[in-house]
């Protein structure tokens, strides 16, 4: 049985600079973007269901086999949750958020 190799992050991915993501205030709802790959200051936890966890798995998965986009669980989290936001900034009651926030 051959060895597998494992690749290992470079040193410019270990000790890449970090910017700060801009306070609430200087970013009009239009403007919102998500954080990307910053240092994320704060923390929140969320559980999920087993079969919502695998949706994200196969999103992220998906992602990276057709488009050739490699992503984390959490960015890809926060991108989803920033386009959630901006439409409720931009339709307010008529978003897809309220909608199904409504159904529930």
């Amino acid at each position: 049985m051959a060895a597998r190799r494992v690749s290992m992050p470079k040193a410019d991915d270990l000790f890449r600079p970090t910017a700060a993501p801009p306070a609430p205030e200087e970013a009009a709802p239009d403007d919102r973007k998500p954080s990307g790959r910053v240092k994320h200051d704060a923390k929140m936890t969320v559980y999920i269901t087993d079969d919502e966890l695998l949706e994200i798995e196969q999103a992220r998965i998906g992602l990276r086999r057709s488009q050739g986009i490699a992503v984390d669980r959490g960015r890809l989290v926060r991108e989803a949750v920033s386009i959630v936001l901006a439409e409720l900034a931009a339709k307010g009651d008529k978003s897809a958020l309220v909608k199904r926030l409504r159904e529930s």
